[in-house]
């Protein structure tokens, strides 16, 4: 039976999760970031008012990083030290398509010296999962480049996983955004194909998708405050912003309130001194609404995409 208060995460151990053997071996995930405070004295807060508070120290004990890495790592240590609670679920990118699952079995640990400083005790479980394994809907989180992601699972799924169960039959009918299941299944491929394709699509003519300092793609499934942007990218003279949100056949006005959220979020915690901040939705259909919608916010475009299917004998 599905437990509505257990939570999943996708982590990664260290810079391009260099440090998963320690973390295995040690019965531990964590962070370091060269955050050397002991956070167990630190009294519990809102995400918004850590952010707020070590941002600034983030930047100061790491010379040089931008606030866009600021923002990705101490959003991971809050969810390190305050998010995780025992009984949830963690999944530990442990090989190319494989996936250690463990248990958050303790309270927060400060380790000073360490290079993973900020832990979480965990009992690692026996069998590992493939990719594969995991629901595909779900993908998009593992790609994602923050250290670590929130998996959602509202129908179940992982839990399936997890206790060797038969994964029950998904339905988005509970979703009161998704107008259009078919729509929506459809465009859970679209994201990888627009980033296995970028450069080969028009965006990419001008936007380069978010990487980091080691060229590491961060910029699918991009954290922020209201929920991930599916792809963050910039213009390649640095000047711009580009948030881009897939449709997934949600209502006309859900996606348009998400994205300027997002867009808000971007300008606020992330874009320097004479960056702009665009907005880019794709979908499958037109839509009036989001035309009309679009009119008063110019910084917003449009876009549909188009399928093209052929059979050839022999």
């Amino acid at each position: 039976m599905s437990n509505p208060d257990r939570r999943y995460f996708r982590v990664i151990l260290g810079a391009k999760n260099s440090l998963v053997r320690e973390g295995l071996d040690g019965g531990y995930i964590g962070g370091g970031w060269n955050m050397d405070r002991d956070l167990s004295e630190q009294p519990a807060e809102s995400w918004k008012g850590f952010m707020r508070k070590f941002k600034p120290v983030y930047l100061e004990r790491n010379p040089g990083s931008s606030k866009v890495a600021a923002g990705m790592d101490c959003s991971a240590l809050y969810s390190i030290v305050y998010a995780m609670q025992e009984g949830d679920i963690v999944l530990l990118r442990s090989g190319p398509t494989e996936y250690t699952r463990g248990e958050i079995t303790g309270g927060y640990q400060y380790c000073p010296g360490e290079a993973l400083m900020h832990r979480r005790s965990v009992t690692w479980l026996r069998d590992s999962v493939q990719r594969d394994d995991i629901p595909e809907h779900l993908h998009r989180f593992l790609y994602s480049g923050a250290h670590v992601v929130q998996l959602p699972d509202p129908e179940g799924e992982m839990d399936a996983l997890v206790e060797g169960r038969a994964r029950p039959v998904v339905s988005v009918s509970g979703d009161e955004t998704v107008e259009n299941p078919g729509e929506f299944a459809m465009e859970a491929h679209l994201e990888e194909f627009l980033i296995k394709n970028w450069s080969a699509c028009e965006l990419g003519e001008r936007y380069d998708i978010l990487t980091d300092d080691d060229g590491a793609l961060i910029g699918q499934q991009f954290p922020t405050d209201t929920g991930p942007i599916d792809i963050l990218a910039r213009s390649r003279d640095r000047s711009e912003w580009l948030v881009i949100e897939l449709k997934r056949g949600r209502a006309d006005d859900a996606v348009v309130g998400q994205i300027q959220r997002y867009m808000g979020y971007i300008q606020e915690e992330v874009a320097e001194a004479g960056q702009t901040v665009s907005g880019c939705i794709i979908a499958l259909q037109d839509s009036t609404r989001i035309r009309r919608a679009l009119q008063i916010n110019p910084s917003i475009k449009f876009y549909r995409y188009e399928i093209s299917f052929r059979l050839r004998e022999g």
